[in-house]
């Protein structure tokens, strides 16, 4: 299959983006603002295309050095099981921006086995990590996402 990646923000359709998304059980619901803000603050935003339509999303939360985090990997539904999952992770894991990483990391509540084969496994420690997770806020429709106010 024939995929070239992108990962200029300027370059990506966030409108196709946020369509892909906002049925993600991690994101239900997500507008375009939020879809734009969270990739204009990420260490890197890929996006897949297979001719000018949009195949593939994800980014990756990062310092640049020691720790890279990936987060929001979804395919189009007519386009899963084609490898398009696998090359994006590794076009990730190799891209020149991350080139000091690592120690990558994600979280999965049922992809394992497709992960595993990426080279990810369960953490060695869990109990030696912790986590705040509160409640996504509902109905974000009206934020600019601005960080000036």
């Amino acid at each position: 299959m024939d995929i070239r990646f992108i990962d200029d923000i300027k370059q990506i359709d966030f409108t196709a983006v946020t369509v892909l998304l906002r049925d993600m059980r991690w994101c239900k619901g997500i507008t375009q603002a939020e879809a734009v803000f969270a990739a204009e603050n990420s260490a890197l935003v890929l996006a897949a295309y297979h001719g000018d339509a949009l195949a593939g999303y994800l980014r990756v939360v990062s310092d640049r050095t020691f720790f890279a985090y990936i987060m929001d990997v979804v395919i189009m539904p007519d386009l899963r099981g084609q490898g398009i999952g696998s090359a994006m992770i590794g076009h990730a894991r190799g891209h020149v921006r991350l080139k000091y990483v690592y120690q990558w990391m994600l979280r999965t509540p049922d992809a394992q086995g497709f992960y595993a084969k990426q080279g990810f496994r369960p953490l060695a420690n869990p109990e030696q990590w912790m986590l705040i997770q509160d409640n996504r806020p509902e109905n974000r429709e009206s934020e600019n996402f601005d960080e000036s106010k």
